[in-house]
């Protein structure tokens, strides 16, 4: 990919009982940055958007999974208002399935969002006393919470395929490690274990979606639009999926399907920032520069402490800098 290539997506972000996922950030020299990391293996600036260059890709916002009651220790729902800066939520398995039960797999998980140490000291703990499969997941958890996203991925995956628990909730597990794989910048180990997700929730649109982002980061536009695809045909109305549908169209030089992609987002949420992000995109591409403007300071009405937020006004700069600054 060409150094004005460079691209964001947003948090996905799980909640389980009580307990809000982890969230962090994490950039990829790829169409998307994935918010789930403590610290970024490497920054990357976002593309220019001078006229003829290949702009950012949208950020864009996961459905969380679902919860068995309020998030706490992070936030819910990552846009808007979430700051553009790395966070911290971490994959924390939904309600149900469950890959254990129990008070003291209720009480590590919880301290993940707040106090890794502490959760991986009572994990490392437990699991030295027998605590099982839900021992193993919050250590693999608030090993993800320190920063240790690989460590925290092979824990991931190990549990959910030696795991005795039922085929979802092993997939779960399998879908956290792809998020942790992307944090650990290995984008062939998530599009692996996003694979094994999919062999136990063959029908499970996020994971589809996860699955397409492992390919995009490895620049496989087409396997990430087969995968796209296949969501979309489970659940037409995810905008999310639309938009990195369009990304992937605009990278494969499909302007016309992108847009397409990107209407069709927009016609489900009309104020949805990282749709208007793309569609800014595609009109610069066109040459259409008030329309871009106009879509990227609508972005930044909508969702002003964003991290979609600030891919507009870096792109409404270079705009303003002329077609000589890339």
């Amino acid at each position: 990919m060409g150094e004005d290539t460079v691209c964001a997506m947003k948090m996905r972000v799980l909640v389980m009982g009580g307990a809000a996922a982890l969230v962090v950030g994490v950039a990829f020299d790829a169409w998307w940055q994935l918010d789930i990391g403590t610290s970024p293996p490497a920054a990357v600036a976002p593309a220019a958007v001078a006229p003829g260059a290949v702009a950012p890709a949208p950020t864009t916002t996961r459905a969380p999974m679902p919860t068995a009651g309020p998030a706490t220790g992070a936030e819910a729902s990552p846009v808007p208002g979430t700051p553009a800066a790395p966070q911290v939520v971490l994959p924390i398995p939904p309600t149900p399935p469950r890959i254990a039960q129990g008070s003291e797999y209720e009480r590590c998980l919880a301290m993940v969002p707040t106090d890794p140490a502490g959760a991986n000291a009572l994990a490392d703990a437990w699991e030295a006393t027998g605590g099982g499969d839900g021992a193993v997941h919050c250590h693999a958890a608030a090993q993800i919470g320190l920063g240790n996203a690989e460590a925290g991925a092979e824990m991931m995956e190990k549990l959910a395929a030696t795991s005795k628990a039922a085929a979802l909730a092993r997939a779960a597990i399998y879908g956290q490690a792809t998020q942790a794989w992307l944090m650990a910048g290995d984008a062939a180990r998530a599009f692996g274990s996003a694979t094994m997700a999919l062999s136990l929730a063959p029908d499970d649109v996020d994971f589809l979606i996860d699955r397409s982002i492992a390919a995009a980061t490895m620049q496989r536009y087409m396997d990430a639009i087969d995968d796209l695809n296949l969501a979309l045909d489970r659940d037409a109305r995810r905008a999310d999926a639309l938009v990195f549908r369009a990304a992937s169209w605009r990278h494969e030089g499909q302007l016309g399907l992108a847009r397409d992609d990107v209407e069709r987002a927009l016609t489900i949420d009309p104020d949805y920032p990282d749709a208007l992000l793309e569609r800014g995109i595609l009109l610069q591409r066109r040459g259409d520069l008030v329309g871009a403007r106009a879509d990227w300071q609508r972005v930044l009405e909508l969702a002003p402490d964003s991290a979609t937020a600030d891919l507009a006004q870096q792109n409404l700069t270079l705009l303003d800098a002329g077609p000589g600054v890339r």
